[in-house]
């Protein structure tokens, strides 16, 4: 009788000195996303017109972060009533702020943009909704190409899309072609 009731408080001192992580603190569970979907096809459509299509290898939605979280990330954009691509574009990642709308996109981004007759290659862009602003990242170098043969190369690109202008904080350099039809 002795030896078990020492049994017994060896084994109760041995589960009071211990704990156990079953996982179930917030930070972990903000962690994991509420969403997995693989090889997925997703249309935007606003009155019964496409406004953009993205395919992605993977996609993640965390909900109390409003994020979405996409790897191997094609899409396209498309003009007034969904009748032809306006912007194409590839990156290896994407980090989309569902609330405002802010999209970071890296590893070897790529955008062809059809109206502006661009095609823009850098390692990461980032675009605020809002302010309709496009920036690489400070020291990224980013090349801008048009089928006319102009083409620039910087770092540190800063777009303001509503003023059509284009900036590079450092580095700049490259070829501008005048067309007739340039505005």
């Amino acid at each position: 009788m002795t030896k078990n009731i020492i049994c017994f408080f060896i084994i109760l001192i041995f589960f009071s000195c211990c704990t156990f992580d079953y996982g179930n603190s917030e930070s972990e569970e903000d962690a994991l996303p509420e969403i997995i979907m693989v090889n997925v096809e997703y249309v935007r459509v606003r009155s019964a017109d496409p406004l953009a299509r993205i395919q992605a290898e993977r996609f993640e939605r965390y909900e109390k972060q409003n994020l979405m979280k996409i790897q191997e990330i094609t899409f396209e954009q498309y003009g007034e009533r969904g009748e032809e691509v306006n912007i194409y574009g590839t990156a290896g990642r994407a980090a989309v702020n569902i609330e405002s709308g802010d999209i970071f996109l890296d590893n070897k981004v790529n955008l062809e943009i059809k109206t502006e007759d661009i095609t823009l290659e850098t390692n990461q862009l980032e675009w605020l909704d809002e302010s309709r602003n496009l920036y690489s990242g400070e020291n990224d170098e980013v090349n801008i190409q048009r089928k006319n043969g102009t083409r620039f190369t910087g770092t540190g690109l800063q777009a303001d899309i509503r003023m059509r202008s284009w900036e590079f904080r450092s580095n700049a350099r490259g070829v501008y072609i005048y067309d007739e039809e340039d505005k």
